[in-house]
Order: C-alpha cells, then sequence, then structure tokens
C-alpha cells in the first residue's frame, strides 16, 4: 500500500500556484506602470525603485540570518513589497526615504509578526503611511525638476478643473507608479486573466469610491467628475495591487464584498470631507486592521451542530 498510495495531512487539493510563481505574476503586472514612471519622471526614478526593492531585500536577508531563520528571498515578496513601496513615493523625495521606509516595511510590519502570511497590515502601505506621517512634506511634494505643481485630486479638491485623459495616460504628476490608470487597469485585467485576484474587491471598491462622490461630492460631481476620481491618485494601484493582497484582505467572498464597500465609503469619506486629497492608503490600512472582524461575522456556519 505505501508503494501505491502518498499518505499526508490536508489539505489535499494541489495547485501549480505557488508564493512564487503569484509574486511574479504581480510583479511582471506592475512593470508596465514602472517603466512609464521612470519614462514620464527621468532616471531618478528608476533609482528610488530600485533603492527600495534592494532594501526590502536586503532587511529580509539581514533580519533572517541574524534570527536564524529559514530564507525566504526566493518568495519575491520582499522584491515585491520594495516595488510597491518604490511606486507610492514623489519622485522629488531624497534617496534615503525609501531606505528608512523599506526597513520599516520588512522589519517593523512584516518579520516582526512573523513573516510572510503572519502581518495583519500590507507592508508596503503600511511603510508609505509612516512615511507620510513622520515626513509630511518630503511625502507631498510633487515637484519635478525644481517644477512644482498641485496634482489633479488636489486640483479637483480646489474647486479647478482636471484633464480626465492625462489623467488616464498618466501625463499628470504624482507618485512615480499611480499616475497612468490605463496601465494599471491593463496590469489588474491581467492578474484577473490569470486568476491572481478575484474581482470581488477591486470592482466592489472603485465602485464604491464612485458612488461615494457622485453622491456626496457637492453640486459639481457630475460623471465626468467621478471618472477623474477614479482614473487619479492610488485608487487604481491600491484597487488591483494592495487591497487584494492576500494575507490582509478577507478570505470569504460575502467579507470580500463587505471589505470593497467599506475601504471605498472610508476613500471617498477621506477625498470628500478630509483635509487631503488622497485616502487609499489609510483607508485600505484601517480596512486591514478590521479584516479579522469581517471574518468572524462573514465566515460561513460549520455543518451540524454543537452537542450539548
Amino acid at each position: 500500500m505505501s508503494q501505491r498510495f502518498h499518505v499526508s495531512t490536508s489539505p489535499h487539493v494541489l495547485s501549480k500556484d505557488t508564493t512564487h510563481s503569484l509574486m511574479l505574476d504581480v510583479i511582471l503586472a506592475l512593470l508596465p506602470a514602472t517603466v512609464f514612471g521612470v519614462y514620464r519622471f527621468g532616471w531618478y526614478a528608476g533609482v528610488l525603485v530600485i533603492v527600495s526593492i534592494a532594501t526590502c531585500v536586503a532587511a529580509e536577508y539581514i533580519w533572517e540570518k541574524a534570527m536564524k531563520k529559514p530564507l525566504t528571498l526566493n518568495d519575491y515578496s520582499a522584491v515585491l513589497t520594495g516595488l510597491l513601496l518604490g511606486l507610492n513615493l514623489p519622485v522629488s523625495v531624497p534617496i534615503w526615504l525609501p531606505i528608512i521606509g523599506g526597513a520599516f516595511a520588512i522589519i517593523v510590519v512584516k518579520q516582526l509578526y512573523g513573516g510572510l502570511g503572519q502581518n495583519f497590515m500590507n507592508p508596503a502601505l503600511a511603510a508609505r503611511c509612516f512615511l507620510l506621517l513622520a515626513f509630511a512634506g518630503l511625502m507631498n511634494d510633487f515637484s519635478v525638476d525644481g517644477v512644482s505643481s498641485a496634482t489633479p485630486l488636489a486640483a479637483l479638491k480646489a474647486g479647478e478643473s482636471a484633464n480626465l485623459l492625462d489623467m488616464f495616460f498618466g501625463l499628470t504628476p504624482g507618485v512615480i507608479g499611480e499616475t497612468s490608470a490605463a496601465l494599471l487597469l491593463a496590469g489588474g485585467l491581467f492578474l484577473l486573466v490569470r486568476k491572481v485576484i478575484s474581482w470581488e474587491i477591486p470592482v466592489i471598491y472603485i465602485g464604491t469610491v464612485a458612488v461615494f462622490v457622485l453622491l456626496f461630492g457637492g453640486h459639481g460631481a457630475d460623471f465626468y467628475y467621478v471618472a477623474c476620481e477614479i482614473c487619479g491618485g492610488g485608487l487604481m494601484l491600491g484597487a488591483f495591487f494592495m487591497a487584494t493582497d492576500y494575507v490582509t484582505s478577507p478570505i470569504t467572498f460575502k467579507g470580500r464584498v463587505v471589505y470593497a464597500v467599506l475601504i471605498g465609503v472610508l476613500t471617498g469619506v477621506f477625498r470628500v470631507f478630509g483635509n487631503m486629497a488622497e485616502g487609499v492608503s489609510f483607508a485600505i490600512i484601517i480596512g486591514n486592521i478590521l479584516v479579522p472582524l469581517i471574518e468572524k461575522a462573514t465566515l460561513p456556519k460549520a455543518f451540524g451542530r454543537e452537542g450539548k
């Protein structure tokens, strides 16, 4: 019998997908937006992204060596964290900022909680929020070559107009990886086709933000205004690449729906009623923190009943 059957513990469902392959798919989906960001903002943008990735990889290696833990660099999760953090930085920041952010993402948010699969917040987003709070001036400086201009969302919040086509194709100020809604959407569709992510979170999240802005965005909130809100800021980047993180999003269908609606409402509240024009990062982080409660409320009932 031992020659004919392989006996093992559950689960018994086999899949060709691995952490390694899933991370590579997400990295591949982000490459068009990354290349465009470097083209749009110049070679220094590429340096910031590379430094961010290198810091995350080095921090994970040093920590795991120091703690005598198995090395996990070959799962590419540290590479993805560094890439996402780099894409969430303005091109005007100094070179030491992604080093601080990368170390915070890997050591404080990821490794201190046990490594991949144990962190309760998305490491790249948590690092961005940390940098926004600690270095607000640097993180909100979107000047390029010494020329400063408002982001489209800041212009909309100030009652000014924005060019929707420029926002869709990425010809606007912003962080390195968020300006081109078209390339981020293409990357998101690639992940959906590859079944790396499911449709519920990105579609319901974007739809909730659209409805919220249409209802509460003021007298100027028409469909053009809503389209600008969807294409502007980090909404596409957050919806497809960060809100869908396996570790920090719900596993149940109902949970994903509740989670997507929650972060969509929070994003709308931050954008419409808050002092800042953006709100994606903080909305998703709050959603991450509430995921255990969402899953507890949406887990299906076990078959049978408890004995007395």
